[in-house]
């Protein structure tokens, strides 16, 4: 992985982080200020809560790929150490599909003119579950190049010793 590519990466990192942290203070902010605008049209205090704990599952995976990248330019993410990092990332893709989940599951009772909108909401919690699969299928590319990696030092160790 090259340096830009790296530090593109880690600029795009930086600035989801922020953002996350910043929607989180408002969220906690009208939370705690009790300066709810809420008209009585959906339960804006639910999804609030919701919210805050969307955004800190997105940054878990942040802080995780972060880790990862790190890993890569020291050419250490062919290791087991790597697997730690890759399965919180599922894991946060995965509570983050079930906070989507939960928004839909509030929303749906306003939606009740329009059963399109939950059903379109829904798919997209699927999608969420989907990236969770793609990533999975990626940390079992992972394993095979790991166990490969072993090989090939366990070979080279070998032909060293031939030599």
């Amino acid at each position: 992985m090259g340096k830009l590519a790296v530090r593109a990466l880690r600029a795009v990192l930086v600035v989801v982080l922020t953002g996350t942290v910043f929607v989180q203070a408002g969220m906690v902010w009208a939370l705690v200020s009790g300066n709810d605008p809420e008209d009585g049209s959906l339960p804006l205090t639910p999804l609030r809560v919701i919210t805050i704990l969307g955004m800190a599952s997105a940054q878990v995976a942040l802080f995780c790929v972060w880790r990862l990248v790190t890993m890569v330019r020291r050419g250490t993410v062919f290791s087991h150490a790597a697997f730690r990092y890759v399965d919180i990332v599922i894991g946060a893709i995965v509570a983050a599909a079930l906070v989507w989940f939960a928004v839909t599951a509030i929303n749906a009772p306003g939606q009740r003119d329009d059963p399109g909108v939950t059903v379109i909401m829904g798919g997209v919690g699927v999608a969420i579950l989907g990236v969770a699969l793609i990533v999975l299928v990626l940390r079992m590319l992972l394993a095979q190049a790991v166990v490969r990696d072993v090989e090939a030092a366990r070979m080279q160790a070998e032909l060293d010793e031939v030599i």
